[in-house]
């Protein structure tokens, strides 16, 4: 029977690194992010919401629980969007009485460049064998129980 991890414990030095090096990890990438979309006029909350509706059509209040905010701000942030011609309202299939966001054709294209130019992807990573780069990602789907 598994037991309840002991959390009073202080974590090792070797665990203390890896969430430093974690935290220069994400601290990187998120430079890289507004970066990357600063250069097409865009803030990192639009990216964002750009790069979950290039995957799929989304309810405002779905898109608010994956941006961790109010949907009053992602009303907001699919209208700045939309005057751009990057995302459209449409009805939802499902239930008339809900309206989904998406990604136009021109905001597909918009997020996937946004991914392409990412300086993180092509260097660091480029860096690691594929071997490295598989083990990588199984780690850290692992931590994330995925």
């Amino acid at each position: 029977m598994a037991t309840p991890r002991d959390t009073t414990r202080r974590p090792d030095a070797l665990t203390l690194e890896v969430v430093e090096l974690i935290g220069e990890v994400v601290a990187r990438f998120h430079a890289d992010y507004e970066e990357a979309a600063a250069e097409r006029a865009l803030t990192g909350a639009q990216a964002k919401l750009l790069s979950l509706l290039s995957l799929e059509p989304l309810p405002m209040r779905k898109l608010a629980q994956k941006l961790k905010c109010e949907p009053s701000n992602v009303t907001g942030i699919v209208d700045r969007l939309e005057a751009r011609g990057l995302v459209e309202r449409r009805t939802d299939p499902g239930d008339r009485r809900v309206k989904v966001a998406a990604a136009t054709d021109e905001g597909r294209r918009t997020a996937r460049e946004l991914r392409e130019s990412l300086r993180f992807a092509r260097e660091p990573l480029a860096g690691l064998s594929e071997e490295e780069r598989v083990a990588l990602r199984d780690a850290l789907r692992r931590m994330l129980g995925q």
